[in-house]
């Protein structure tokens, strides 16, 4: 008889739900681990214990036989030893930080205990680190599976086939049960609803069980999916470490103003008609200095109404460059392009996801809405621009707006925001076509 159990102070029917839960043994694969002992004070309450096959073999049948089951393949050179132990950063605070959580991973490696979550951008250490674990446990003698999220669902939909290697129950099974699971890349489960839902069966499963496990993301893992995100970061489960944020860089567009383009938008080139502004007319001239006193100090929102061709969009332009020179990030948004380029993101192959688009957008430093209005005017466009307005209004935040559309004709709420004169500096530009003069 394989299975072995310990006394146990429980009822028989909690030994039986015990023993239904625990996994597979890896040797003998019919009989099972068995949970003992139903008492919390017991050092191995809660924990699978072997059967006596295992517990017969040798060092080194037991490390094989550990290391196959694990499926670490080229992995098991990523060990502790090898890692560099304040990674490859130049930064001082980067390398404590990354000292920091090689630390944490050591004692979790040690007695691995809730979950450790390792985010940050690629090439930051992730799965070097979390397969470091996976072969520190595996000499101690702990069975640990190392997967990567696409080859998790990959195998998961193989199992279905009639004359598949490991059967989906039996796959299933071994992953939600193991002792110790690691499972690397997490930003690639969200592919399909189907994916979605069999990873998150994992995931609530070894959740409710308390089982360690390891995820390592490139996103935080509220970004990811908030169902999710939610298990992931659960204080009570989890510890969470950033090994490196990813760094935005300081200008981004959507639309036709590229960083190119944008750098012939100038205060220096604003001139009417192929004339200096001084003098040309009064309303150009006021926008002209507005736009000069507000890029010096961007306080709150500055807002220029008036037809196309009133230099508008270049004025808006000129802020943009300064705020750059003086060293602030800037996302110069066309309207218009926006909610098309949200709307494109539900698509099944869009090349980002919603969430990172409107977050950009939403929490720019410093944002200019250019040709606000021009948009169509639907329920849903209304929503998404009045909570990008919204956020920005509670929070101050410095904000450039252009438009032809008269105030009586926004939606109400975002006319309310935009016509608050403790926040906006409001302008209309009556002069002539600006090209023309």
């Amino acid at each position: 008889m394989h299975a072995t159990t310990a006394p146990t102070t429980g009822s028989s029917s909690a030994r039986s739900a015990a023993r239904e839960e625990a996994p597979v043994c890896p040797v003998c694969e019919g009989a099972r681990f068995v949970r003992v002992t139903a008492d919390p004070g017991d050092p191995n309450f809660g924990r699978p214990q072997p059967c006596e096959c295992v517990r017969a073999e040798d060092d080194r049948t037991r490390t094989d036989r550990l290391l196959r089951f694990s499926r670490l393949g080229a992995m098991q050179r990523f060990t502790f030893d090898t890692l560099l132990p304040r990674g490859r950063s130049t930064n001082a605070t980067a390398q404590e930080r990354y000292a920091h959580v090689v630390e944490a991973a050591h004692r979790f490696a040690e007695d691995p205990r809730g979950w450790f979550v390792l985010t940050g951008v690629p090439g930051s250490g992730k799965t070097h680190i979390a397969a470091a674990i996976a072969n520190r446990a595996i000499e101690r003698g702990t069975a640990a599976l190392f997967l990567t999220v696409a080859d998790l669902l990959d195998q998961l939909r193989a199992s279905y086939a009639d004359d598949a290697e490991v059967p989906y129950e039996r796959l299933l099974e071994q992953i939600r049960t193991a002792p110790l699971v690691i499972l690397d890349d997490l930003d690639a489960y969200s592919d399909t609803p189907w994916a979605r839902e069999k990873f998150y069966q994992v995931v609530s499963h070894r959740f409710s069980a308390a089982l360690p496990t390891v995820f390592t993301c490139d996103r935080a893992p509220e970004e990811i999916d908030d169902r999710l995100g939610a298990r992931l970061t659960d204080p009570a489960l989890s510890q969470v470490f950033v090994l490196a944020e990813r760094e935005r860089p300081r200008y981004s567009h959507i639309g036709g103003m590229t960083r190119e383009r944008l750098a012939a938008f100038t205060f220096d080139t604003f001139r009417p008609g192929g004339k200096s502004v001084r003098g040309h007319d009064a309303s150009l001239e006021g926008a002209y200095r507005e736009a000069r006193t507000w890029a010096d100090h961007p306080e709150g929102w500055l807002v220029f109404f008036g037809q196309s061709g009133r230099g508008k969009t270049h004025l808006a332009g000129a802020i943009a460059n300064q705020r750059l020179d003086q060293g602030d990030s800037v996302c110069f948004v066309n309207v218009p392009d926006l909610l098309d380029e949200l709307r494109a993101t539900f698509a099944p192959d869009a090349p980002q996801r919603y969430d990172d688009l409107f977050t950009r957008v939403r929490e720019a430093p410093v944002l200019i809405l250019d040709d606000f209005g021009a948009h169509q005017t639907t329920p849903w466009a209304q929503e998404k621009l009045y909570q990008i307005l919204n956020y920005r209004y509670e929070g101050r935040m410095p904000t450039v707006i252009t438009t032809n559309t008269e105030m009586a004709k926004l939606d109400q709420r975002i006319a309310s925001r935009i016509g608050d004169l403790r926040n906006s500096r409001l302008y209309e530009i009556t002069a002539p076509d600006y090209r023309l003069g």
